[in-house]
C-alpha cells in the first residue's frame, strides 16, 4: 500500500478562528440548511417525516449574550441531527420588533442627540429613526448567530413586523373579536409613569429593594405596607372569614375611625384572600392601584377611586398632599400619621420585590385603564368544533399529553399558572409596533347624496385590518392610536413564519413544530401564549415538546451583570476559542431546567478537545486505510467498531430524550478517553510491528471509528468536524451536516 500523504492543514494545531470562516461560507453555499434543496439533491427523501423549530427571535435591540449562545447550540443540536437521521428538517430563523425596547432605545438616543421627545418629532418622523435602527441592530444580531454555526434556513428569515407577519396579527386580532373574545374595558394594568403605556406581565422583572416597612393604626387593627402614599383611598378593612381573632366583626359592618386626612368610615369586607399569616391578618385595600385590591372590590361590588395619576402625581383625594410625587411626598405623609399617633412602628431595611419594567427600567404603578383584553375565560367554539374557554384549552394542551413539557417538574408550575391567569391587556401607548386595527368615525357627519336619512346607521367602531369608508356620510375613520403587545406578535410565531393565515405547504408539513426550546423563565409567558394563539386559531398544539434550559451564571453560581462585572461574552469566547468550544461548554453538564455555571476555564478546556480531535485525525490519516469495508476485519477490530456503534445508539436515545448533557459527556470520554487514549496507543504498536493483515484492519477500523466520532460529534461541534471531513480521502457525502446518522 503506498504511504498517504496527510493533508497539509493537520500538521499544526486546529485554529478555529482560520476554519470557521471558512465552514460558514461552505455551509451557506450547500443550502443544506434548506429542506427543500435537500430534497432536490436526493439528501432527504420527498416523503421523509418533517421536523421542526422556529427560532425564539432575538430582539433587534440586543447584541448575542449567553443565554442565546445556550439556546441556539441546544436548537442547532436538534436540528443537525435529525437532518442526518434523514428526518425533512426545518429551522426558521426571526427576529422580533422588541416594540417598547426599542423605542425607548431610539427615544433616549435622540433626546440625548437633540434634546427632542417623540411628540417634537410626530409619529411618521418617529417610524423612519426606529425602522433605520432596526435595520442596523437586525443586521448586527443575524451575523452574529450565524457565528454560532446555526444551520437556520435563511431563505424562510422572518421579522414580527414584516408584511406577513403584520398579515397574520391583523387577521387573528379581527377573529378574535368576532368571536368576543377581544374587548375594551376599564381593568387594573400594569402601569409604566416613566413611558407612559401599559406594560405586559411578561415584561416585569423583579428587583429586591430595601425599604421601611410602616405599621398603622387603623381604628382598633394594625395594618402593615411600604406604600403609605396610597392609603388616602382606603376605606374598606379586609380579613379572612376564618379568622378566629376577628369573628367579632361581620361582613358589611362600618365604623368609625381616625384616618391621615380626618375621621372615616370603614367597611369590614371578608375575603379569603386576606394571608390570615402575614402580620395581623388584616389589610386594608387600595382597589384602583393593585391587582389583588381591584378583585376583591369586583367580586364585593365596592367603591373605586384613584389615588395617584398617570405620572405618579397624587390626586385630589389626598387633601394637602395633592399635586406632590409620590417619592417626595411619602415621608411628608409618614410624618403626619406619626403626628397623629397612628404609627405604631416601623420595621427599617424591609427587604421586598419591586416590579420593574425590564424594558424601561421604570417602576410599574398598578393603575385602572381603558385598554383591549383578551378573555380567557369565555367559552368559544374551536377550529376543532370544541367548545373551552381558552384557559381550559392550554391546560388540555398539556394534560392531554400533546405538548410535553421538558423537565416534567415543570409542569405543575405551568398548571398554577393557568389557573391563576387574568384577562391579557394587548394595548401599548406606543407608537412603534403593530397598530390595533380598530377605527373609530369622526364625530361630524356629512351625509353623502340621498343619504341623509341614513346618517344615523353609521357605525360608531369597526374592527377592520383595513381602512373603512363609512357608507353613509363623508366623515373619515381613525384608526386607534394604540399598538399591540409584542407577545400577541410572538403568540403567533410558530404558524406565522410558516405562511398562516395562508394554508401554505410549510404550514401543511412543519406544523405543529417539533419542539419549543427556550430557557425556563419565560414558560409561563410566552409558550403559554402561544398555546392560546394556536389553540384558537389553528385548533392545534404549537409544538409537541417544550424543552427548557437553566440560565447561564458564572463560575460562582452568580447571575450574569454589568454591576458584578462577570459577563461572559459569547463573541469574545469564540474569537478566543472558537464556537465549537463555546457551545460545548454550554451543554456538558446542563441538565434540562437547571442552571448551568460557566467559566472561561470550561470554555478553554473545550478548545483543547477540538485540537485533540484534529491530532486523532492526523494520525489515521498518516496511517492510511483503504476505505471503509476494503481491508478484512479481525475479531477484534470489528468489535472496536461495534462499540463505537453501541455509543452511537446510546447517545442517540439520550438526544431523543433531551439529555443532550449525557450525550455530550458521553461523546467527550470516548473520544478522549477511549479513542485517543486507548485505541490510538494501542493501534501504534499494531501498526509498526504487526502482521500486513493486522495492520490492514486496525487501518480500516481508526478510519471507521473516526467517521462514527465525526457523525457522533458534528450536532455538537459542527465545525471542526465539517473542517476535518472535508479533507477525508473518501466520503459519503459532500458536506458531514448531511451525512447519515451512524445506526
Amino acid at each position: 500500500m503506498e504511504p498517504f500523504i496527510c493533508p497539509e492543514a493537520f500538521l499544526k494545531p486546529y485554529n478555529p478562528n482560520e476554519q470557521e470562516p471558512r465552514m460558514l461560507e461552505a455551509w451557506e453555499k450547500s443550502g443544506y440548511a434548506n429542506p427543500d434543496v435537500c430534497i432536490k439533491r436526493g439528501v432527504t427523501k420527498p416523503d421523509a417525516e418533517s421536523y421542526s423549530i422556529v427560532l425564539p427571535p432575538p430582539n433587534v435591540t440586543g447584541t448575542l449574550h449567553m443565554g442565546h449562545a445556550s439556546m441556539l447550540a441546544i436548537e442547532d443540536i436538534l436540528i443537525r441531527y435529525h437532518r442526518m437521521r434523514g428526518y425533512k428538517t426545518l429551522w426558521i430563523p426571526g427576529t422580533d420588533s422588541a416594540a417598547i425596547a426599542t423605542q425607548s432605545k431610539v427615544e433616549t438616543d435622540i433626546y440625548k442627540a437633540e434634546k427632542k421627545t417623540r411628540h417634537d418629532l410626530g409619529r411618521e418622523e418617529l417610524m423612519k429613526r426606529i425602522d433605520a435602527f432596526v435595520e442596523e441592530s437586525k443586521t448586527t444580531i443575524i451575523n452574529q448567530t450565524k457565528k454560532m454555526g446555526s444551520s437556520l434556513d435563511w431563505s424562510r428569515y422572518a421579522y414580527t413586523m414584516d408584511e406577513k407577519r403584520y398579515a397574520a396579527v391583523m387577521g387573528a386580532f379581527v377573529r378574535m373579536y368576532d368571536a368576543g373574545l377581544i374587548y375594551r374595558g376599564n381593568r387594573i394594568v400594569n402601569w409604566d409613569p416613566k413611558l407612559q403605556t401599559t406594560v405586559s406581565d411578561d415584561e416585569i422583572e423583579y428587583a429586591e429593594q430595601k425599604d421601611a416597612f410602616y405599621h398603622f393604626k387603623y381604628g382598633p387593627f394594625d395594618i402593615g405596607t411600604v406604600r403609605p402614599e396610597t392609603k388616602f383611598g382606603d376605606k374598606y378593612v379586609v380579613m379572612h372569614p376564618d379568622d378566629a381573632r376577628y369573628k367579632e366583626y361581620t361582613h358589611g359592618q362600618q365604623i368609625d375611625l381616625e384616618w391621615i386626612n380626618g375621621p372615616i368610615t370603614a367597611t369590614i369586607i371578608k375575603d379569603e384572600a386576606a394571608d390570615m399569616e402575614f402580620g395581623s391578618g388584616v389589610m386594608t385595600i387600595t382597589p384602583a392601584h393593585s391587582a389583588l385590591d381591584f378583585e376583591i372590590a369586583q367580586r364585593h361590588k365596592l367603591d373605586v377611586e384613584r389615588v395617584i395619576d398617570d405620572r405618579g402625581i397624587l390626586l385630589d383625594i389626598a387633601g394637602e398632599f395633592k399635586g406632590q410625587h409620590i417619592k417626595k411626598a411619602r415621608a411628608l405623609i409618614v410624618e403626619k400619621l406619626k403626628t397623629k399617633g397612628l404609627i405604631s412602628k416601623i420595621d427599617e431595611d424591609y427587604v421586598h420585590n419591586v416590579a420593574i419594567n425590564s424594558r424601561g427600567g421604570g417602576i410599574i404603578e398598578p393603575q385602572i385603564k381603558l385598554q383591549w383584553f383578551i378573555n380567557v375565560n369565555k367559552e368559544v367554539q374551536f377550529p376543532d368544533g370544541k367548545r373551552q374557554t381558552l384557559k381550559e384549552r392550554m391546560r388540555e394542551a398539556v394534560s392531554s399529553g400533546n405538548t410535553k413539557i421538558t423537565p416534567e417538574r415543570f409542569e405543575k408550575i405551568y398548571y398554577h399558572w393557568i389557573e391563576n391567569l387574568r384577562d391579557w391587556c394587548i394595548s401599548r401607548q406606543i407608537w412603534f409596533g403593530h397598530r390595533i386595527p380598530v377605527w373609530y368615525h369622526e364625530p361630524r357627519c356629512v351625509p353623502k347624496p340621498g343619504r341623509e336619512a341614513d346618517v344615523e346607521k353609521s357605525l360608531m367602531m369597526i374592527v377592520s385590518a383595513t381602512k373603512p369608508q363609512c357608507e353613509f356620510c363623508d366623515a373619515e375613520f381613525m384608526q386607534d392610536p394604540d399598538t399591540l403587545d409584542t407577545w400577541f406578535s410572538s403568540g403567533l410565531w410558530t404558524f406565522s413564519t410558516l405562511g398562516w393565515p395562508e394554508d401554505t405547504d410549510d404550514l401543511k408539513t412543519y406544523h405543529p413544530t417539533a419542539v419549543l426550546e427556550t430557557g425556563y423563565d419565560i414558560l409561563f409567558f410566552w409558550v403559554a401564549r402561544m398555546i392560546l394563539m394556536s389553540g384558537f386559531l389553528r385548533g392545534e398544539v404549537p409544538f409537541r415538546n417544550v424543552y427548557l434550559h437553566g440560565l447561564v451564571r458564572d463560575g460562582q453560581g452568580r447571575k450574569m451583570s454589568k454591576s458584578l462585572g462577570n459577563i461572559i461574552d459569547p463573541l469574545t469566547m469564540i474569537e478566543k476559542y472558537g464556537a465549537d468550544a463555546t457551545r460545548l461548554s454550554l451543554i456538558v453538564g446542563a441538565s434540562p431546567g437547571n442552571d448551568l455555571k460557566l467559566s472561561e476555564d470550561r470554555v478553554r478546556g473545550y478548545k483543547n478537545f477540538a485540537n485533540k480531535l484534529w491530532n486523532i485525525t492526523r494520525f489515521v490519516l498518516e496511517n492510511p486505510s483503504t476505505g471503509p469495508g476494503q481491508a478484512e476485519l479481525n475479531a477484534e477490530d470489528a468489535e472496536l467498531i461495534r462499540e463505537a456503534h453501541r455509543i452511537a445508539a446510546e447517545a442517540s436515545i439520550n438526544i431523543d430524550v433531551f439529555r443532550l448533557d449525557l450525550a455530550a459527556d458521553q461523546l467527550y470520554h470516548f473520544v478522549w478517553d477511549r479513542f485517543a487514549a486507548e485505541i490510538v496507543e494501542q493501534s501504534k504498536l499494531v501498526l509498526k510491528a504487526g502482521e500486513p493483515t493486522a495492520q490492514a484492519s486496525r487501518q480500516r477500523a481508526l478510519l471507521e471509528i473516526l467517521i462514527v466520532s465525526l457523525k457522533l460529534l458534528h450536532p455538537f461541534m459542527p465545525f471542526v468536524t465539517e473542517a476535518i471531513w472535508q479533507q477525508l480521502p473518501k466520503k459519503e457525502s459532500d458536506q458531514l451536516m448531511v451525512a447519515k446518522w451512524p445506526v
